[in-house]
């Protein structure tokens, strides 16, 4: 089968990757001149399958109110007339019951658990390496009342097998060892042994270039997409700035943009662009820096390592597709990069990035098939795009073929929003 994939970030790569191990004939476009320029590019370095989380939590429509008047909050909104960001928070909060949380936990835990098996997988197949390293994820809690509320979470973990830990004070000093330098900041942590860190954008970059010489899979960039056309429930073309491209079947996997290209087809994705930052410091002191990632509950920011970088990622902004660069959100990840890990890198030397995740009101990606016979879906991921994106990506790629996947796909296509 004769397969396109439209979008060359770290999802998209994977799917391009899948569906090749298949047999397929897969050519990747996208706009960009090279993979991972986007949202794949500058992302916090986490793989963390056991933290993921939907945003729609309850108690966060009280948050947000309290969060809007404080200078380091993890979540900011401009303040503009902006509908689509309006019925984004509206259906959000509709997810912040207990019982949607629970729906969408599980949803979420699902797939990065696959994920997690994919991408160990993927990494013993290809070879790939890319700054990577397999030492957990340490979720740092700076008050008592986030220790009690990791409680609700921790069932979940239990109930999906992911291995976790309560620790005290002292005890992630041990997984830490940084922390030391930094004592009674923190009251305790949630560590995660089996979460991962790297570079996405290395990742992605590597795994195209083996998609292309091993696989034969055609990257084509430099290219607009600009519409689908479509007649008798399948789609005939895809029409670019440069000509229009055949195939037997088409996957959209351009994160935020998906929405706008499949809205004229009467599909409607609920995505909305949540913007985040990053830092990239080099890393001054070996002992004074993190060994693996870290995730200040607080903040809700999270410090990983490379090999001679430190990632650190946070902020949740809702300001359309606005890609500027804040001063005042660089103020904030620094500042806790400089509070967690004082002696760790040269944060004045940092480079500062932005990109826009693709969010769903319920947190969970879009994955699977649409009305139209030959078009697929697997978008959506908001912050943990590399976290799922292989198990998103083999997923995909087994429905596409007619498998019977490997875990249950129920409630990840875009079906779960037809009666919202």
């Amino acid at each position: 089968m004769k397969v396109l994939v439209l979008g060359s970030g770290v999802v998209g790569v994977t799917s391009a990757y899948y569906l090749a191990r298949q047999g397929h004939e897969v050519t990747v476009v996208d706009r960009q001149s090279s993979p991972a320029m986007e949202t794949s590019y500058g992302n916090a370095g986490q793989v963390s399958f056991g933290f993921s989380s939907p945003w729609a939590a309850p108690g966060i429509p009280q948050k947000a109110v309290k969060w809007m008047f404080q200078e380091h909050a993890p979540l900011k909104i401009q303040p503009k007339m902006d509908p689509p960001m309006a019925r984004f928070m509206m259906q959000m909060f509709g997810n912040c019951t207990p019982e949607r949380y629970a729906v969408n936990k599980e949803r979420m835990v699902r797939i990065a658990e696959y994920s997690r098996s994919c991408i160990n997988a993927l990494r013993e197949e290809t070879g790939i390496r890319y700054e990577d390293r397999q030492r957990g994820l340490l979720q740092l809690f700076r008050y008592d009342s986030q220790v009690a509320a990791a409680s609700k979470d921790m069932k979940v973990l239990e109930q999906c097998g992911v291995r976790h830990k309560l620790l005290d004070a002292k005890e992630i000093q041990a997984v830490e060892p940084a922390l030391a330098r930094v004592p009674g900041k923190f009251v305790g942590g949630l560590h995660l042994p089996d979460d991962q860190t790297g570079d996405c954008y290395l990742f992605t970059n590597r795994l195209a270039d083996y998609c292309r010489e091993r696989l034969g899979v055609n990257f084509r960039f430099g290219i607009e997409i600009q519409r689908l056309e479509h007649s008798g429930g399948r789609i005939e073309s895809v029409v670019t700035n440069a000509d229009k491209l055949s195939a037997d079947a088409y996957v959209v996997c351009m994160g935020s943009f998906s929405k706008f290209l499949v809205k004229d087809l009467g599909i409607r994705l609920p995505i909305y662009p949540v913007k985040g930052y990053s830092l990239t410091v080099p890393v001054t002191d070996d002992g004074g820096a993190p060994q693996s990632t870290v995730m200040d509950e607080t903040f809700k920011v999270a410090i990983s390592r490379f090999d001679n970088r430190i990632r650190v990622g946070g902020t949740a902004e809702l300001a359309s597709y606005d890609l500027s660069l804040l001063e005042k959100r660089r103020a904030t990840i620094s500042m806790v990069v400089r509070d967690v890990f004082p002696e760790g890198g040269d944060v004045e030397k940092a480079e500062f990035w932005t990109g826009l995740r693709p969010m769903t009101p319920d947190s969970t990606p879009i994955i699977g098939a649409t009305r139209y016979d030959n078009l697929w879906l697997n978008t959506g991921h908001g912050t943990l795009g590399w976290t799922m994106s292989c198990g998103s990506g083999h997923l995909l790629a087994d429905l596409m073929a007619g498998r019977r996947p490997e875990i249950d796909p129920n409630g990840l296509d875009v079906t779960r929003y037809d009666a919202a």
